[in-house]
């Protein structure tokens, strides 16, 4: 995985799209998008932009060698990557959701929220973010999370 591709992983912002919830994935179903967007604006805008856009030039590292916080909408990546990944690198932070998966020498910037959120809470969170995007890419994001169930 390349720098860019694991530093946004996760991003929380909030839309102004009045997007309708997503429900393509089970894990999805019946939760309180507009609940989504409070906890989003409560936990995770202040990295990740109030409108999903995440931070100005997020691509690239910072002084310190830690890459910016990526947008969530459909111009960043987060719906190129599984659920449980989403979640794992919300709960526990980046840096030790990647190690988890075996992932070493990149140093994240997204901490661990497991003491701020419950499961549910990021997956309402994600809920919101996943309304956001157009449909091509929530069916991406699904098939990548089905994928791995059926392995």
């Amino acid at each position: 995985m390349t720098r860019s591709v694991l530093a946004g992983l996760l991003v929380c912002g909030m839309s102004t799209t009045g997007a309708m919830p997503a429900l393509a994935d089970h894990e999805f179903e019946g939760l309180d998008v507009t609940r989504g967007a409070e906890l989003y604006a409560e936990q995770c805008a202040a990295c990740h932009g109030a409108n999903l856009e995440g931070q100005p030039d997020w691509r690239r590292p910072g002084p310190d060698g830690i890459m910016g916080a990526p947008p969530h909408d459909v111009t960043g990546h987060t719906w190129h990557h599984d659920t449980p990944l989403l979640l794992e690198y919300t709960l526990l932070g980046g840096q030790a959701a990647l190690e988890a998966r075996g992932v070493t020498g990149f140093e994240s910037g997204m901490p661990a929220f497991e003491e701020a959120l419950s499961e549910d809470e990021v997956l309402t969170i994600l809920a919101y973010i996943r309304s956001s995007w157009p449909e091509h890419a929530q069916d991406m994001q699904s098939q990548r999370t089905h994928g791995l169930e059926h392995q």
